[in-house]
C-alpha cells in the first residue's frame, strides 16, 4: 500500500517542456483533493488524491537524486501494474532520466540482457520473485548500484545487503534531501527539452533480442494530442476526462497500456483503478465498471469464451433463455457494425427488448455495464467477437499502432467503422502503403528517436526518404479504411505461389472457446496445416460435463474425443476460406505455452522460429503423407 501524505505542499508550476511528470503536476495544481489513482488493500479500494500522489512523486525524485541519477540514466522497473511502478516512472520523467519497463514474466535470463542492454542504474524489484531474478545475475550487472523493493515480505536474506533500499526508505531518502534541496527536482523539470528520451520500451522480441525503442516527450505529447484527445474517438466528440474511470491491468512496460492508463490519466485526469492481479481481471472490472476500458484481442477472446461458457452450464431453461439473448446481440452486432457503428431502427428495437431481459446483465457479469468506450489493439481481432460485444452494447474499436510510431496510426472513428478493418489514419499524419511490397509506412512527430544503442538497426527500419516501416501489410479498403492482411515476415507462400496471411486463419479458430492458440504453417508446402492450443479452462469443463476424466493438459489434449471436437472446429473455420486457404492436417499441442519456455513473447505473441524448431517433429508428421 503506497503511503499518504497528510499534509501536501503545493507544487509550482516551472516547466520546461511539458511531459507526463508536467502534466501529473498541473493537475494537482487544478484538483489537489480530486481522485488520481485507486488500489485495493485488504479487501478496500483505496483512493490517492492528486496532491497525494505529486507528494509521492517529489519524494521519489528526490530519492533519484540522492541516489546519483542524472539526465539520461536509467531506471529500470519489474513489477505488476502497482501505484510504485507509475511514482517511479514519473519521478524519473521528472529528474529528466530514461524509465525502462520489464515484463513481471522475464525470465533471469532476459532481465539480464535488457538491464546490461539499458544500462540502468537503479532497479525496482517488486517482491521475493522479482529479486530472485536480479540476484541471480547481479554479479555480471556493475552499474546496478541500487535495487528498490516495494514489498517487504521475504526480504530477510537481503536486509544486510547495501545495494537494497525498502520503498519507504526510498521515500524517506527523497524526503531529506528536498529538505536540503527543495527545488532541485523543479530545476531540472524547468530544463525538460522535446528531445529528452523519457522512456525505452523494449520490443517483443518474436525474431532476435529485444530492441529497446527510444520514446520522447515530444513523441507523448503528440501521441497524447492525436490518439488521447482526437475528438471522434469516443461518442459524442467527449475526450476522457475526470469523471472516466480506467482498470490498468496489462503490463505498464507494454506501450498500448501505457498510453490507455499512465498516459491517459496525465493527459485527461481520468481515474487510475489497479486491478489486484491479471487473474482477479474480471472481479475487478465488476467492481470498478470503467467507462474506458482497453484490451488486447486474448482478452476479448476469454470474455467471450467465458460467457459461452457459462451459458452452456446453465439449466435448460435459462440455456434456452441465454441462447435466444447470444443470437439477439450477435443480430445487432452485425446490424450496427453495417451501419457503421451506429444503430439502425430495427437494431434499436431489438436491443431495447433484450437490454432488460438479459444485456444489462451481461454487461454487469464482464465488468463493462458503464462503458462508452472500448479499444482493441496489439494484434488482429476476430471480427466475430467485434459483433458480440458491440451487439451487447458495448462499443468496441479496433485501432492500430505501434512502439515505434506511439501507436499513432489509425483507428476507428464513432459512426464510422468498418469491421474487418482498423480505421483511418489519424488527422493530419503521413500514412501511406508501399505499392510494391503492401507495406505500411508513417512519418509523423510521434515517430520515436530510434533504437538504444542500434544505429544500424533504427537505419533499417526507416526508408531512405524518412518513413517509418512498420513491417506489416496493409491493403485499403473503400479507399479510406485500412486492412492489416499480416506481419511481413510471416506471410506464407505455397509450393504452388499462393500467399496466404496466417493470422486471419488463426483469429478465426480462436474465436471458439476450446482454441487458445493456433499456429498455421505451410511455408513452401503444397497445403496448410496448424498446430493447435486449446483452451485448459474450457475444453476441462466441456469434458467434466461428458464425464471424460483427465489428469493432466497432455492427458487431455490426447482424448480422442477433444480431438474430435477440435476437428469440428477446424472444419467451421474452413467453411470461411477458400481452398487453397483451409487446414488439412492439425496436431494439438501437448503442452500449455509459456513465456519462460521461450514459447511465447512477453506480451503472449507466439514465437514462430522457436514453435517450428520446438515441435518439428509434429509439423513433420502433418506432411509425411498427403492431405
Amino acid at each position: 500500500m503506497t503511503a499518504v501524505v497528510e499534509r501536501p505542499s503545493a507544487p509550482s508550476a516551472r516547466t520546461g517542456h511539458a511531459t507526463v511528470a508536467s502534466k501529473v503536476r498541473d493537475w494537482a495544481l487544478r484538483r489537489p483533493q480530486g481522485v488520481a489513482m485507486r488500489e485495493k488493500d485488504l479487501g478496500i479500494w483505496q483512493e490517492i488524491k492528486w496532491a497525494n500522489l505529486w507528494e509521492q512523486v517529489l519524494d521519489a525524485a528526490h530519492g533519484l537524486l540522492a541516489l546519483g541519477i542524472k539526465p539520461g540514466d536509467r531506471v529500470s522497473i519489474q513489477s505488476e501494474d502497482r501505484p510504485e511502478w507509475v511514482i517511479l516512472d514519473l519521478a524519473t520523467v521528472a529528474v529528466r532520466g530514461i524509465s525502462v519497463g520489464l515484463y513481471p514474466t522475464n525470465p533471469a535470463s532476459e532481465v539480464e540482457y535488457l538491464l546490461a542492454d539499458s544500462g540502468a542504474k537503479v532497479h525496482l524489484a517488486e517482491d521475493q520473485e522479482q529479486t530472485d531474478k536480479v540476484m541471480d545475475v547481479i554479479d555480471r550487472l556493475p552499474q546496478v548500484t541500487k535495487i528498490i523493493h516495494a514489498e517487504p515480505r521475504g526480504f530477510r536474506k537481503w536486509r544486510d545487503d547495501p545495494r537494497f533500499i525498502f520503498w519507504g526508505d526510498f521515500l524517506a531518502l527523497g524526503r531529506s534531501h528536498r529538505q536540503e534541496n527543495p527545488s532541485a527536482v523543479e530545476d531540472i523539470m524547468a530544463e525538460a527539452t522535446a528531445e529528452d528520451v523519457m522512456t525505452l520500451v523494449y520490443t517483443s522480441g518474436t525474431t532476435g533480442p529485444p530492441k529497446g525503442a527510444m520514446l520522447t516527450n515530444a513523441n507523448f505529447s503528440y501521441c497524447a494530442e492525436q490518439v488521447i484527445e482526437v475528438e471522434d474517438r469516443l461518442p459524442g466528440n467527449r475526450k476522457p476526462d475526470p469523471d472516466d474511470q480506467i482498470l490498468t491491468y496489462l503490463p505498464l512496460c507494454h506501450v498500448a497500456e501505457r498510453i490507455f492508463s499512465t498516459w491517459t490519466m496525465a493527459q485527461c485526469g481520468t481515474v487510475l483503478n489497479f486491478a489486484e492481479s491479471i487473474e482477479t481481471v474480471q472481479q475487478n472490472l465488476r467492481e470498478v465498471q470503467p467507462t474506458l476500458f482497453f484490451a488486447v484481442p486474448r482478452i476479448w477472446e476469454k470474455m467471450h469464451a467465458g460467457v459461452l461458457i457459462k451459458g452452456k452450464d446453465a439449466t435448460s431453461f435459462k440455456r434456452l433463455w441465454f441462447g435466444l439473448g447470444l443470437a439477439m446481440a450477435k443480430r445487432i452486432g452485425r446490424m450496427k457494425v453495417a451501419n457503421g457503428g451506429n444503430h439502425t431502427f430495427a437494431s434499436r428495437l431489438l436491443y431495447a427488448i433484450g437490454y432488460p431481459l438479459i444485456f444489462r446483465a451481461l454487461q454487469e457479469r464482464v465488468g463493462l455495464r458503464r462503458c462508452r468506450w472500448a479499444g482493441s489493439g496489439a494484434a488482429p481481432i476476430a471480427p466475430e467477437v467485434l459483433e458480440f460485444f458491440i451487439g451487447l452494447g458495448v462499443p468496441v474499436y479496433e485501432l492500430y499502432g505501434m512502439t515505434e510510431n506511439a501507436a499513432v496510426a489509425t483507428y476507428n472513428p464513432v459512426g464510422r467503422m468498418k469491421l474487418g478493418t482498423v480505421g483511418v489514419p489519424y488527422p493530419g499524419i503521413g500514412f501511406r502503403i508501399d505499392p510494391d511490397t503492401g507495406e505500411i509506412q508513417t512519418k509523423h512527430p510521434g515517430v520515436f528517436k530510434g533504437y538504444w544503442n542500434k544505429p544500424e538497426k533504427t537505419a533499417d527500419t526507416f526508408t531512405e526518404d524518412g518513413w517509418l516501416r512498420t513491417g506489416d501489410v496493409g491493403e485499403w479498403v473503400e479507399g479510406t479504411h485500412v486492412k492489416i492482411v499480416d506481419r511481413i515476415k510471416d506471410i506464407i507462400i505455397t509450393s504452388g505461389g499462393k500467399n496466404i496471411s496466417p493470422s486471419e486463419i488463426e483469429n478465426r479458430l480462436k474465436t471458439s472457446p476450446y482454441v487458445k492458440e493456433a499456429m498455421v504453417v505451410g511455408d513452401r508446402r503444397n497445403y496448410l496445416a496448424a498446430l493447435i492450443g486449446i483452451e485448459l479452462d474450457t475444453v476441462g469443463d466441456w469434458a467434466q460435463r461428458r464425464g471424460i476424466p483427465y489428469t493432466t493438459y497432455r492427458d487431455l489434449s490426447e482424448k480422442p474425443e477433444v480431438i474430435e471436437l477440435i476437428q469440428r472446429v477446424v472444419d467451421e473455420t474452413n467453411e470461411h476460406f477458400a481452398r487453397v486457404e483451409t487446414i488439412r492436417k492439425f496436431k494439438l499441442i501437448p503442452k500449455e505455452l509459456d513465456h519462460e519456455d521461450g514459447e511465447l513473447t512477453a506480451t503472449q505473441k507466439l514465437k514462430r522460429n522457436a514453435m517450428e524448431a520446438m515441435f518439428s517433429d509434429l509439423i513433420e508428421e502433418m506432411y509425411r503423407s498427403r492431405a
